[in-house]
């Protein structure tokens, strides 16, 4: 999964594609480096990230998914929002898939949506919002509180008539950068409710901040823990940086594959 932020404040400058030349340009480079799916977000959710409204995020989001649905062909393109009217927007625009942080937790009707466009639907784990989330990092147990709020988010979607659900653990979002280890160390526990598993590390402050170096330095250390979740049965990974994460799959493959 390439991220393609359509926002001005994206954590890493890299990712954020407001014009659409440079939007087009990016997506299509995405996929001859092996992307599946394109992920479209109108809302920062770093850590502190100011929040906009829906009529920006809608401003900022539909254009673009239009303008790739008409350009190419043949890519998934999934929304990247926690609001239901963005959501619906979105869907109508021509994404296929939500990616919600929020775990349906910030719109009670994005379960709702997600079933009625039979759209597969990305359930992140999170507390809060990117406002406040990293106020709130304390666990009686990371890994079964992860997966206690997965079961009940899950049952809530699948009332809902949500098909398709993905688990996002959620790295960086209400979690301190030791327990976002523990959590990696821990992913194949993750794997107890049986639904397929999108892991996003990219680039994020658990890497640099560990490595003592900047988000623009921190490939190398994204391509390490890309490895690792995918031998931790990781099966989608949401990056910026498609080729590198793409030979992390092809090379794992080939060793499991015998050459």
């Amino acid at each position: 999964m390439g991220i393609l932020n359509v926002t001005p404040d994206s954590f890493y400058a890299e990712s954020r594609k407001e014009n659409e030349s440079e939007l087009l340009e990016t997506a299509k480079r995405m996929i001859s480096e092996g992307a599946s799916i394109l992920d479209i977000g109108g809302y920062s959710s770093r850590p502190g990230a100011e929040h906009v409204s829906t009529e920006v995020e809608l401003e900022r989001v539909i254009p673009a998914i239009k303008l790739l649905c008409s350009e190419i062909q043949d890519v998934i393109i999934s929304i990247d929002t926690f609001r239901s009217e963005v959501a619906d927007a979105a869907l109508k625009a021509g994404a296929v898939m939500v990616n919600d942080i929020s775990g349906g937790q910030a719109d009670d009707k994005m379960f709702e949506v997600a079933a009625k466009h039979s759209a597969p639907y990305i359930l992140m784990h999170m507390r809060g919002t990117p406002q406040n989330m990293q106020d709130d990092t304390t666990y009686d147990n990371l890994i079964k509180d992860i997966n206690y709020f997965f079961s009940i988010q899950i049952r809530k979607a699948l009332d809902a008539g949500v098909k398709d659900i993905i688990l996002d653990p959620g790295f960086g979002f209400s979690k301190t950068t030791d327990q976002n280890y523990e959590l990696m160390q821990k992913l194949e526990m993750m794997h107890l409710l049986e639904k397929p598993l999108l892991i996003g590390i990219s680039r994020k402050s658990m890497i640099y901040k560990k490595l003592g170096v900047s988000a623009d330095e921190s490939l190398n250390g994204t391509s390490t823990l890309n490895t690792h979740a995918l031998n931790k049965g990781a099966q989608i990974l949401r990056v910026h940086d498609v080729k590198e994460a793409k030979e992390c799959i092809d090379l794992l493959s080939a060793i499991h594959c015998g050459g």
